[in-house]
């Protein structure tokens, strides 16, 4: 592929276009808001969208992308947590079956799909037969058996639904259901989300300081990293929502802030498959660990690890342990042909937030930590993608429940706002995909049906804009690389509607060329070439 000279887009209307950062900057200078919420992490993200709803004026920032850090680098999975049967947390397992099948269903079902898991018992396994089969049953109950009845299959009939089956000593295969997204379109369809609820947002926007108004928290010093631009925003009240980093913020309200959490490091690998996998494995390791092997984006995801991390969050990175020991686990269950490390197309880390306190990482609950600081700064960290909306609404129903209500009366009560509003782009996927692939023919250069595909279970309804801009322009029709369903709309789209501003905004959470393993210094150039475009 050449290097694709795109050019700038300042001739076409200039409806829909996201305001340029200088824009938002000023917006954000100038304008009062009730609620500054600081890191663009799923948690933060949530809580904006919320907020928003109920009316108050909100602001959004974050050092990075979106959804950069650990956000993007989760195992992908909306589910029920089949392991927190063990401990007897039945209620929080139905909460969350709750929460994601509201997500599968009702708010995002252009985002995520249902997924088969195959449980495998094997002799001398940490759990039998009888004991998995009943806990999948026990499972599939709380989730109101939406998703079959969970049971237990034989061993060959496993095996044909995933080729790839290690079936030495398989004993049997216990089967349930829950559900896979692709976590970094799920939280920009969340931004916007937000910001179509009037919240005002910018990514690559630096924290630098607090500031402080009577020793109360109200705002805070930014720079731009994209220009070094340097800008402040002013708020009644600042939600720390940082994740890793949350103690850091607090250290700038208040130097002497003892540390309210611990982290955790996940790691994962994806790898490319020698065979169809119409399920996922879900495999005992001990008492408490699952490894997962998951088809996801035409690809093998495996992992994860959880071990503690006490090093800086910016330097987190997979190292030759991680992948020793997430290959080495996956071999419990995976044949290795499949576990190849000429396989291997990208390797990802992200870190768990946990409640600080002793005691084995795997074993910690993922519930939510709230801190108030003495500048009365919020901060908030933890809990699980699956409850993402869920915990966006307790954090709101803290904000509104602040002595003295620094928020104001006039904010909507949690319980009065919609129950299950949808992302933007809601469609049935296969419906979106039909229609790229009719409408196409007659429009323009006819789609592939893997590019339609990917469009519509990545977009959704939105899938048309970027279809209109390929019909539009024939180069934007052309695949960014071969091996991928990607075109080049879609880094244009990014640009313009998904405030992409590096080639790794585009690259790794806009589309999926860097976990592929397909982000080649010749795109990224050609990437870089149409993101330095954007329209005046």
């Amino acid at each position: 592929m050449s290097t694709l000279h795109v050019p700038a887009l300042g001739t076409h209307p200039a409806g829909g276009f996201l305001p340029s950062r200088a824009e938002t900057r000023d917006r954000l200078s100038n304008a009062a808001f009730d609620l500054l919420v600081i890191g663009g992490g799923i948690l933060g993200i949530s809580t904006a969208w919320h907020a928003s709803q109920s009316g108050l004026r909100v602001a959004l920032v974050d050092a990075g992308d979106f959804a950069g850090a650990t956000s993007s680098a989760s195992s992908k999975l909306l589910h029920g947590g089949l392991r927190y049967l063990q401990t007897g947390a039945v209620k929080l397992v139905a909460e969350n079956h709750f929460e994601r099948r509201a997500v599968s269903r009702q708010v995002a079902p252009h985002l995520a799909n249902p997924l088969t898991f195959y449980l495998p018992v094997y002799k001398g396994g940490p759990h039998g037969a009888a004991k998995l089969g009943a806990g999948v049953f026990a499972y599939s109950a709380l989730s109101a058996f939406g998703d079959g009845v969970g049971h237990v299959i034989s061993p060959d009939k496993a095996r044909r639904a995933v080729p790839e089956l290690r079936t030495d000593d398989l004993k049997a295969v216990a089967v349930y259901g829950d559900d896979q997204m692709n976590d970094a379109r799920m939280a920009l369809m969340t931004v916007r989300a937000a910001v179509e609820s009037g919240a005002v947002v910018l990514n690559h926007a630096r924290v630098t300081g607090l500031r402080f108004t009577g020793g109360r928290v109200t705002g805070a010093d930014l720079e731009d990293r994209v220009d070094g631009t340097e800008f402040g925003v002013d708020a009644r009240l600042v939600l720390n929502a940082t994740g890793p980093w949350v103690d850091h913020l607090r250290k700038m309200e208040n130097p002497d802030a003892a540390p309210s959490i611990r982290l955790s490091k996940g790691a994962h690998l994806v790898l490319k498959r020698t065979a169809p996998w119409r399920a996922a494995l879900a495999t005992p390791i001990d008492k408490y660990r699952i490894t997962f092997a998951l088809p996801w984006e035409d690809m093998l995801l495996l992992g994860t690890t959880d071990e503690e991390y006490e090093g800086d969050p910016a330097d987190l990175s997979v190292d030759e342990k991680d992948i020793r020991q997430i290959l080495d686990e996956a071999a419990f269950s995976v044949r290795d042909q499949q576990l190849d490390r000429d396989l291997i197309t990208y390797a990802f880390a992200g870190l768990r937030v946990l409640p600080g306190g002793p005691g084995d990482t795997s074993k910690a609950k993922r519930e939510t930590v709230v801190t108030e600081g003495r500048g009365g700064m919020l901060s908030v960290a933890g809990g699980k993608w699956t409850t993402f909306r869920h915990i966006g609404r307790t954090v709101l129903n803290k904000l509104a429940a602040l002595p003295g209500h620094p928020l104001g009366q006039g904010m909507e009560p949690v319980s009065r706002l919609p129950k299950k509003p949808p992302l933007p782009g809601i469609a049935s996927p296969r419906a979106v995909a039909h229609r790229l692939l009719v409408d196409g023919a007659g429009q323009g250069p006819a789609m592939a049906s893997d590019t339609a595909r990917h469009l519509a279970t990545h977009y959704g309804s939105l899938s048309f804009d970027i279809a209109r801009l390929a019909n539009e322009r024939p180069e934007l029709a052309e695949r960014i690389h071969p091996d991928a369903p990607e075109i080049w709309a879609q880094v244009v789209y990014a640009r313009d509607h998904e405030w992409a501003e590096t080639a790794d905004d585009v690259l790794r959470r806009r589309t999926t060329l860097t976990i592929r393993g397909l982000a080649t210094d010749e795109i990224r150039a050609g990437v870089e070439d149409v993101l330095g475009k954007r329209p005046a």
